[in-house]
């Protein structure tokens, strides 16, 4: 396909955004909520910033600095985050402010950054020392949640903690494959509660019931972007690589043969409801993408994620009134809590979300995917 129709659609999605109101953010829009920190702004401002160091088109990361500078104030404080709600998707947006603190200066978003990594000090545990999703979902332990949490843990890590912590975001990975993989399935639950209270958690497993691809997608995510930012300590890095090999290639089996997508709830191919989905998707493309580029997996899943890829464009990839639209995207799924036991976790309510067009939670990744492609040529 002639690609250069993405860079068009990534220019429209910016040309229509102010920051109070991005046109991605389809769950604020819909439920009308006011301005505030979140981690479908950060997916977009990662895939943006990516797409900056790909092209080194100063739009890009002039528009990610006046969208991050509305959010975050000059004491470093930012704008409707909740350190004390300990909500691991809050972090993921943190991610950013340490290519900002690069590329400006700006003292602020260290500030916001040392903030953020408070929460992560703090944060309530399992018995088996992984992060809480969110204080609401106590003991549980989601794939999102690696995605979210452990990249700016990394990160923050990484850049101004000397490594120290580096064996806990190890062990946290560690113990969700040792607990929410599916050796024979080769694929991970998407939530694991350690307590077994959970009205959504098998009494002796505490695990959800379905693989959800996007949680699949988040995780795969975390995992290779984790890897990226570790600097040196090879075999603790060896052993996040091992992971990471193992849950790529057990997803290939999974690729539609016809699309080459993947499902919303990953294992039940061609069962009545399920459906092509795209974040996910997008993200397992990425993944197997910048693995390959690594070095972490075979080669050939440079080809198999640039497959993935196209698959997305070829069938959600539409033009509406000379407008391109990306379909196919879940809006929001989770688990729980006990008060919306709609969200049980059964193949039904995966398949009963609503899919919408445009969403941060599938442009990100179909972008960050698109900037892996652009590094193959």
């Amino acid at each position: 396909m002639d690609y250069s129709v993405i860079d068009g659609y990534i220019a429209r999605l910016i040309e229509d955004t102010l920051p109070e109101a991005p046109v991605w953010n389809i769950e604020n829009i819909r439920h009308g909520k006011k301005p505030a920190w979140n981690y479908i702004d950060g997916c977009m401002m990662t895939s943006l910033y990516s797409i900056y160091l790909q092209t080194g088109d100063k739009k890009y990361i002039d528009f990610i600095d006046r969208f991050v500078d509305y959010y975050v104030f000059d004491d470093g404080s930012v704008r409707g985050y909740e350190l004390e709600t300990f909500n691991l998707d809050n972090l993921n947006e943190g991610r950013i402010l340490f290519d900002l603190y690069r590329e400006t200066g700006k003292e602020k978003y260290r500030a916001a950054a040392d903030l953020l990594y408070e929460q992560i000090k703090a944060q309530p545990r399992t018995g088996t020392g992984n992060f809480w999703h969110k204080k609401i979902y106590p003991d549980q332990v989601w794939l999102d949640g690696l995605y979210m949490a452990q990249v700016f843990y990394t990160r923050y890590e990484t850049e101004f903690n000397g490594c120290k912590n580096y064996p806990d975001i190890v062990a946290q990975f560690q113990s969700v494959y040792d607990n929410m993989y599916d050796k024979g399935k080769r694929l991970y639950y998407h939530g694991w509660d350690w307590s077994r209270r959970a009205f959504w958690a098998d009494k002796t497993t505490g695990l959800s019931k379905s693989f959800w691809l996007r949680s699949v997608g988040w995780y795969t995510v975390g995992l290779a972007d984790t890897i990226g930012y570790f600097a040196g300590h090879e075999e603790l890095k060896a052993k996040l690589c091992a992971i990471f090999k193992e849950t790529i290639e057990g997803l290939e089996q999974y690729i539609d043969g016809e699309s080459r997508m993947f499902y919303q709830v990953v294992d039940q191919m061609g069962r009545e409801g399920n459906y092509l989905e795209t974040s996910g998707s997008a993200m397992i493309a990425y993944a197997m993408m910048k693995g390959a580029r690594l070095g972490i997996i075979d080669r050939r899943f440079a080809k198999i994620g640039a497959e993935v890829f196209n698959g997305i464009c070829d069938k959600y990839l539409t033009r509406t009134d000379g407008k391109l639209n990306l379909g196919g995207i879940c809006l929001v799924a989770g688990l729980g809590p006990e008060n919306n036991r709609r969200r049980d976790g059964t193949y039904e309510y995966y398949i009963s979300e609503p899919v919408v067009e445009n969403d941060a939670k599938g442009t990100g990744p179909f972008v960050m995917a698109y900037t892996e492609l652009m590094q193959q040529k």
